[in-house]
């Protein structure tokens, strides 16, 4: 998806832009986050035995819950940037988003190879059906940071012919 936009800058130059990042990536952030969210309200672990039980990771860890809504103000801020910067990204941004996607990640992992805090809670903790749906909303989450991130942003796609000559008479 290629537009032409111009703009004058302060040194009478006119600079150009070629590219503008496809925010695909950051759909597909959004539908991992969302994916996470819904995950967060589902049973995690769960006990066996004479009064089993089962916990939601809202229930199980707070930490659950402050990745899943993290993720939702990293998700509008990449809808925002996808309407409103230059390049509709900020790479800062879209990096971030990542980087909390992986968090999401090893969190799920982290509860479907052994629940953290198990030895605290005395017994021994099954890996239920959010965890894995959690698992599967991290990965989507990042890899679409990750599509997202590779993308132009801001100044990195302007084409500025005074500043490339400049550099290539060096």
């Amino acid at each position: 998806m290629a537009t032409t936009d111009s703009n004058n800058s302060a040194h009478g130059r006119t600079l150009e832009q070629t590219r503008r990042a496809n925010t695909t990536g950051a759909h597909v952030a959004t539908a991992g986050v969302v994916v996470f969210l819904i995950a967060t309200f589902l049973d995690w672990v769960s006990t066996e035995g004479d009064q089993s039980t089962s916990g939601s990771g809202y229930e199980t860890d707070t930490t659950i819950p402050l990745v899943a809504f993290l993720g939702i103000g990293l998700v509008v801020g990449l809808q925002y940037a996808a309407s409103r910067a230059r390049g509709r990204q900020h790479r800062g941004l879209s990096l971030t988003a990542m980087a909390v996607g992986i968090t999401a990640v090893l969190l799920s992992l982290s509860y479907i190879i052994d629940a953290p805090g198990a030895f605290e809670r005395g017994g021994d903790l099954s890996t239920e059906l959010g965890a894995w749906i959690g698992l599967l909303g991290g990965i989507v989450w990042s890899i679409g940071a990750g599509l997202l991130a590779k993308e132009p942003e801001g100044d990195d796609d302007w084409d500025d012919a005074v500043t490339t000559g400049a550099r290539s008479a060096r």
